[in-house]
């Protein structure tokens, strides 16, 4: 049976590592033409894309940066021809402290980022969607989003922000034949974790006791949710913020 996303073309920011790397593999697993996006040279998610027989382009990319944003969609339309799916998954953690003692800069940064890039890449990416009148967005923002974390404001502020301007685009969309939802992930197995606990054991141990499940969840597991909310399983679903987070707001 073909795969409904054979000969489509998806674009996936921060697609060099984690979660970012997860998805654009597994858009390339179901056929789908990927445009992996990164703010750094990095072409090992290409290579790994191409090794298995698909086909992959890579854009250098600051997505807090209009005139880049821009290009990219720009370069993925001259090369593809198309847009069908977008996996806005670029974001850094930045610095931790509270909320008093938080930089000017950090809090630029990381809503520049997190927030403004999510925004810039919808603004690029739905004229185009609208032109094919369909396309599916899937924006990543966090268990985060949902919940407070001490210590991390904007990080969390920007997260908030991602639902909330998800939201606002599924409305604007919902009669023009584009999805918009946003993936909530919990304590992932990403480079971004490796930070945050410095591979200590006890720091390790805290951010697991976090999860209900007793484990830190795979990149993999939020690909899947991607893909699903980017398949036609999911063709009535628009406006949400999923949760995939081993029942951390559960709790």
């Amino acid at each position: 049976m073909e795969s409904e996303f054979k000969n489509k073309v998806a674009i996936v920011t921060g697609g060099s590592f984690g979660i970012g790397r997860a998805t654009a593999l597994a858009f390339a697993k179901k056929e789908a033409k990927v445009v992996v996006v990164d703010w750094k040279e990095n072409t090992e998610t290409i290579d790994l894309i191409t090794k298995s027989g698909g086909e992959a382009l890579f854009i250098k990319c600051d997505v807090s940066k209009s005139s880049d944003v821009k290009a990219m969609v720009e370069k993925t339309i001259a090369t593809f021809g198309r847009l069908d799916y977008a996996f806005n998954n670029a974001g850094i953690e930045g610095e931790s402290a509270p909320v008093q003692d938080c930089s000017e800069e950090n809090w630029d940064k990381t809503i520049g980022v997190n927030l403004k890039g999510v925004w810039l890449c919808m603004k690029y990416e739905i004229p185009e969607m609208i032109k094919q009148g369909k396309g599916v967005i899937v924006n990543c923002s966090s268990v985060a989003g949902l919940v407070g974390f001490s210590s991390l404001p904007a990080y969390v502020a920007s997260k908030h922000g991602v639902i909330g301007l998800t939201k606002t685009s599924a409305l604007e969309c919902a009669k023009l034949g584009i999805r918009v939802n946003a993936v909530c992930p919990g304590v992932i197995q990403t480079p971004m974790i490796d930070r945050l606990t410095g591979n200590d054991k006890e720091a390790i141990a805290q951010f697991t006791n976090l999860e209900p499940v007793g484990r830190f969840g795979q990149a993999e597991e939020i690909a899947n949710a991607v893909i699903w909310m980017c398949s036609d399983g999911a063709s009535f679903v628009t406006g949400h913020a999923m949760a995939v987070d081993g029942g951390f707001v559960a709790q």
